[in-house]
């Protein structure tokens, strides 16, 4: 007599069952002991949550805690997607492949070279654990056809992640992810497939590393050098590529924090390796005190994020917010470079980008969140940012590097040079020498910003006063709410629609905009943006990586006078929003 679904001896059954399966071709010792121990104690729970679900391909490709099992990351979990990534490629392709310095980066990336090249591709190993915008800029530098960045970018220390660029060296987009997550689902045993050749493995010098700084050091930085700069790579990998960019483009080296110099997979001195978390900025702001800095920077551990500061007098460092950093590169950016151009950023971040703009005569762009689509916002792209303290900084096509596809550290042998089913052509003229964000890039151009305004006797405090006198105080804030139940999330959201707030923090809702069925004119996503009255602005999403619900508040102020006082009003206009959206809420 066959069991019923729900039977529990029968979900027992099946639990073992996988796990037996999975243990029987898992290559890795560590993930295999951890198993076996599992199936000896018959830990139920555990394997349901290592095998009750699995780790999603997407957009971001894959991101997870270590461990064995379908829902972990791991060798299995690697190979499969490497193997579903040449399935969608398909023979002949050529493939850049990255990592950082997080525990399994190295094997991760091995074994994705090892079953690219069984599959007949052709692979490019970078040749050490170095900054996502490195790979990024490699895979269009060396016309190849996708990237594969092994990185969990400022997750905790025992995730890690895969992330997958086509051969423009953006990030994927649809309908790409579903047809290499397809793929994913249709891989057999991966101690059956073929390894190592027929395809062509190469193993690349650190030119492409210097091709990189090149790049970037040829960005719109200025003539003014003298500037003291406080920095943390945060246990990440940033630390020796950006100062050499910083030496490269004529600034001294950044003094670093000794504790958090070198990579370490384990991130000792933070609780959670982010820089715009709590804490995760102290031993900056010391070092910073101690030395005089005239700027704080530092970079999230795969180095495509930067955090700004600018010392006080009594010691302590003002942070910038990524819409504060994100206005001044971009009027920097504007001025500097010429022709037809255009900035974006996303319908989370301020919407100063888009006055900045208007005054300049140049076209703006928003976007859904994400890199991947801020970079394809449109033609002469030359900046982008996104509220999370990301940022890709262009220049003029004169500026920019020669696209050499025969680069010293080699080029295999590809297909049609175009790719199969790539949406944009690599190299030619774009204005931006990496298409994803660039924290190191971003680093050296508001250095040279913070550097002339020193040289001016202001800094960037004074800069950030004079934008809010042009354009009005653009002043944004952030509400999240994480909880361990995923539905409640869907309820609060779908509260919303049923029935849209009137006023909020005293300001009247002028305008509710379903995201979800494409009002605004962009695809359709999961979330509300409600328009308030004196241009106060709320946008509601679902995170997409994380069990929470975030909430982006915006008030615009105009300044007659004092700016200080105008802060003073933004604050408190922001804090009466978030205590009516918490209620609103009700999570």
């Amino acid at each position: 007599m066959s069991r019923p679904d729900n039977d529990p001896a029968a979900e027992a059954d099946g639990l073992l069952r996988a796990a037996r399966q999975w243990l029987a071709q898992d290559p890795d010792p560590e993930t295999r002991a951890e198993l076996s121990e599992l199936i000896d104690r018959a830990d139920l729970a555990a394997l349901a949550d290592r095998f009750g679900r699995k780790l999603e391909f997407g957009t971001a490709g894959l991101r997870g805690e270590l461990g064995a099992g379908p829902n972990r990351m791991n060798r299995v979990t690697v190979m499969r997607a490497a193997a579903g990534l040449a399935g969608v490629l398909g023979p002949g392709r050529h493939v850049v492949i990255g990592y950082d310095a997080r525990h399994k980066s190295d094997v991760f990336a091995r074994d994705t070279a090892a079953i690219l090249t069984g599959a007949g591709l052709h692979a490019s190993l970078l040749p050490s654990p170095l900054p996502t915008p490195v790979l990024a800029f490699a895979v269009p530098h060396l016309g190849a056809d996708a990237g594969v960045m092994v990185t969990a970018s400022h997750n905790p220390p025992r995730d890690n992640g895969y992330k997958v660029y086509w051969g423009d060296g953006s990030q994927i987009v649809p309908p790409i992810d579903r047809e290499i997550s397809a793929a994913i689902d249709a891989v057999g045993r991966v101690d059956e497939l073929p390894l190592h050749g027929p395809g062509t493995l190469t193993e690349l010098g650190e030119d492409i590393v210097d091709d990189y700084i090149d790049a970037i050091a040829r960005l719109p930085l200025g003539d003014a050098r003298d500037l003291r700069v406080a920095y943390t790579p945060l246990h990440g990998v940033g630390g020796a590529t950006l100062t050499d960019a910083f030496l490269r483009a004529g600034f001294d080296s950044p003094m670093a924090v000794e504790e958090q110099r070198n990579p370490d997979p384990d991130f000792p001195t933070v609780a959670f390796p982010n820089p715009e978390e709590p804490g995760a900025m102290d031993l900056a702001a010391a070092l910073a005190a101690r030395v005089g800095a005239d700027l704080v920077l530092a970079n999230d551990p795969d180095a495509d994020r930067c955090a700004v500061g600018v010392p006080l007098a009594d010691g302590s460092v003002r942070m910038l917010t990524g819409d504060e950093t994100g206005g001044l590169l971009a009027e920097h950016v504007i001025a500097h470079t010429s022709g037809d151009r255009m900035v974006a950023t996303t319908i989370v971040s301020s919407t100063l980008l888009g006055k900045i703009a208007h005054a300049h005569g140049v076209r703006h762009g928003e976007t859904l969140t994400g890199f991947k689509w801020i970079i394809k916002a449109g033609p002469g792209l030359v900046f982008g940012y996104e509220e999370a303290i990301g940022y890709s900084v262009g220049a003029d096509p004169a500026a920019s590097p020669p696209d050499d596809a025969d680069h010293a550290g080699g080029r295999p042998p590809a297909g049609d040079a175009d790719g199969p089913g790539r949406p944009f052509p690599t190299g030619g003229g774009d204005r931006l020498p990496v298409r994803d964000k660039d924290g190191i890039g971003a680093a050296l151009t508001i250095a040279a910003i913070a550097a002339a305004a020193k040289r001016d006797g202001r800094t960037l405090l004074d800069l950030l006063d004079e934008q809010a006198r042009s354009y009005g105080l653009h002043a944004t804030s952030q509400l999240s709410v994480r909880v361990d139940d995923l539905s409640l999330i869907g309820d609060a959201m779908a509260r919303l629609r049923a029935a849209p707030p009137i006023t909020l923090g005293g300001r009247t809702v002028e305008r509710a905009d379903d995201l979800s069925r494409g009002d605004g004119g962009l695809p359709p996503t999961d979330g509300l943006r409600y328009t308030l009255s004196d241009a106060a602005r709320v946008v509601v999403r679902p995170s997409g990586t994380e069990p929470k619900l975030k909430c982006y508040l915006e008030v615009v102020v105009p300044v007659t006078g004092d700016v200080s006082a105008a802060r003073t009003r933004a604050a408190a206009d922001l804090d009466a929003i978030t205590a009516d959206l918490k209620a609103t809420l009700a999570l």
